[in-house]
């Protein structure tokens, strides 16, 4: 990982915690979150959910900030089923198109629109991070679903590699905020669509076990 990625994962969160703040100065400040809503899109195109563990700044406020007073708990079956997800999806794009329409015209509106879902998904993540994990939010995040979607899709993706030296010790499962489990592919690829990409599994393996790799989608 490049050195500015890191310093970018590490820090970001704090312009989550600018545009919270400048947003209620000018409330047309809050358009600009529109990049958190188109950018995961386009990068899943090229890297699946890398933006989700990489670049995100709520993700990485989630990380940085709330994982000081989160849970560790595994979030249940039912938050990140298909069913909620999809629920959530067409929930939160109704809202916002219905926000977005009601305020055509009125750049202080839709100002609002944004800083208001922006907000309430947030503290959402945060209230779930007390009795799950900090980041819960992300396993149906709407946008991420989005995301995960593209990933199923894409022909070409980077995956992570489990060498056959795993001896199944269970920290990389411990450690991934997803709730995916890599030494269940000991010996083949993980290239599960919800793999959001934040090396952790990487870092904590002590047999260095896990690594990255290209594969092509149809071999």
């Amino acid at each position: 990982m490049s050195k500015l990625l890191n310093i970018w994962k590490n820090y970001s969160f704090i312009i989550l915690i600018a545009f919270v703040f400048l947003s209620l100065l000018d409330l047309r400040f809050g358009i600009v979150a529109v990049v958190c809503m188109v950018a995961p899109i386009v990068v899943s195109i090229f890297k699946g959910r890398f933006w989700c563990g990489n670049l995100c700044p709520r993700g990485s406020f989630y990380d940085h900030v709330v994982s000081k007073i989160s849970n560790t708990k595994k979030v249940p079956k039912l938050l990140k089923s298909n069913l909620f997800r999809a629920f959530m999806l067409i929930f939160m794009m109704s809202m916002f198109a219905f926000g977005i329409y009601q305020n055509w015209g009125d750049l202080y509106g839709i100002g609002m629109v944004f800083y208001r879902i922006i907000i309430v998904t947030t503290v959402v993540g945060i209230v779930l991070s007390f009795f799950y994990n900090q980041r819960t939010w992300c396993h149906f995040c709407p946008m991420g679903t989005i995301a995960s979607v593209i990933s199923r899709l894409r022909r070409s993706k980077k995956v992570l590699q489990i060498s056959s030296v795993c001896v199944s010790c269970k920290l990389c499962e411990k450690k991934c905020p997803i709730g995916i489990i890599p030494y269940d592919y000991k010996g083949n690829i993980l290239s599960h669509p919800d793999c959001i990409q934040c090396g952790k599994c990487v870092n904590i393996c002590p047999k260095n076990a896990i690594g990255y790799n290209k594969i092509n989608n149809r071999q």
